[in-house]
């Protein structure tokens, strides 16, 4: 249809649908429906949807069953350090020239060894001079004693008086004493001399060498480290109450890396140690072969806790909330077994099992693996681990 404008004479068309424009789009609207379904049964499986017709079969699950205590036994274990009774950084007691040391490393040594000594001439020069002191002294005394003498004679003839006696008596007495300084002297140098070696003072092993021939050493300065060899002692920390538990005088078996170590308690401290809380046991070790100095040893005590619980092994545990964990039980359900949840507490652990209490029954059987892959209700098949490794075993 068109139409004349009355001003410009021009002719414009009717933009308005027309019957047969909407009857092409509704024709083209139908041939894209039926595109998208043909399109969706292409997609589909020839088999159609899958629905599940049975119920999935249950999950095999390593259970054990609980065996409920009223008591168990724990063993506790201590450590200490097995050592020395005595130990001694030896050295000079006056500094000087080192002119020997006698052993090494490692050497066993017996008590009074010579281990090492200072050059002594210096020493010994003005020994030797003291000793002369002595004699020089040792003679004026015996002159004084001879003047005495005569002193005293003449007096008894009436020809010199008490108070020349006297003075001769006095001038012998001052000549002993010169004499008794010189040899204090020579017994200083003496001392100095027999202080210029080191000595074991005890039955030992060397464990350190810190100088060697020709050092300048110095007034107490270590030389030689010695560790006495004959007897170990063992110091371990116990809490109060295990402590009280031990006996002075009798033998007990501390295990070491190399084995088994028999030691004797020497004594108990009963101090508690403010900074371990621990009080010390000092047990003795007669066979030195069986353990080597500084080496840790244990000593293992047995304490019976009046605890009614159950042993669980530590990965069949959820942690839970308020401090509780949650054990997983397969329990009966109808003609299978269903999960169901049960919240225990932890009592103890040791290594890899803890004991717990909780409401749970004896026999009742404690999923113990495959905790991430069940939640509660889930179907499952028990199978007795304990069973299991028998009929393995067997």
């Amino acid at each position: 249809m068109t139409e004349t404008d009355p001003h410009t004479g021009d002719v414009s068309r009717d933009k308005r649908p027309t019957a047969l424009k909407g009857l092409f789009f509704m024709i083209v609207l139908a041939l894209v429906c039926a595109g998208l379904v043909f399109a969706a049964t292409r997609l589909r499986s020839e088999e159609g949807p899958k629905i599940a017709k049975a119920a999935p079969a249950p999950m095999t699950v390593q259970v054990a069953p609980v065996e409920l205590v009223t008591a168990f036994t724990l063993n506790e274990t201590y450590s200490g350090l097995a050592e020395a009774r005595r130990s001694s950084a030896l050295g000079f007691s006056s500094g000087g020239r080192i002119e020997t040391i006698a052993v090494d490393v490692g050497d066993r040594v017996k008590r009074g060894s010579v281990l090492a000594s200072l050059d002594t001439r210096g020493l010994r020069a003005q020994l030797a001079s003291a000793d002369a002191v002595i004699e020089e002294a040792r003679a004026a005394h015996s002159l004084a004693l001879s003047t005495v003498e005569r002193q005293r004679k003449l007096k008894m003839q009436g020809h010199v008086s008490q108070q020349a006696v006297d003075e001769a008596e006095a001038q012998a007495d001052t000549a002993l004493a010169r004499v008794e300084a010189a040899k204090a002297q020579a017994d200083i140098f003496r001392v100095q001399i027999d202080l210029s070696r080191i000595t074991a003072p005890f039955d030992g092993v060397v464990t350190a060498r810190l100088a060697d021939e020709g050092t300048i050493a110095g007034a107490g300065q270590p030389v030689l480290d010695l560790v006495e060899a004959a007897h170990l002692e063992a110091r371990i920390g116990l809490p109060a109450g295990s402590a009280a538990r031990l006996s002075p005088g009798e033998t007990y078996q501390l295990q070491a890396d190399t084995g088994p170590v028999e030691a004797v308690l020497r004594s108990v401290t009963g101090v508690i140690d403010p900074a371990q809380r621990t009080v010390a046991a000092v047990f003795e070790i007669d066979n030195t072969g069986a353990v080597a100095s500084g080496a840790v040893v244990r000593l293992t005590m047995q304490r019976d806790i009046d605890e009614p619980g159950f042993w669980v092994p530590v990965k069949s545990l959820s942690t839970a909330s308020r401090g509780l964990w949650t054990i997983y039980v397969a329990e009966p359900a109808g003609s299978g077994w269903t999960v169901a949840t049960r919240p225990v507490e932890m009592v103890h652990t040791d290594g890899d099992r803890a004991f717990v209490r909780g409401a749970v029954e004896a026999g009742e059987r404690v999923i113990t693996d495959g905790l991430q892959r069940i939640v509660p209700g889930l179907p499952v098949e028990p199978r007795d681990v304990h069973r299991a490794a028998a009929v393995n075993g067997g």
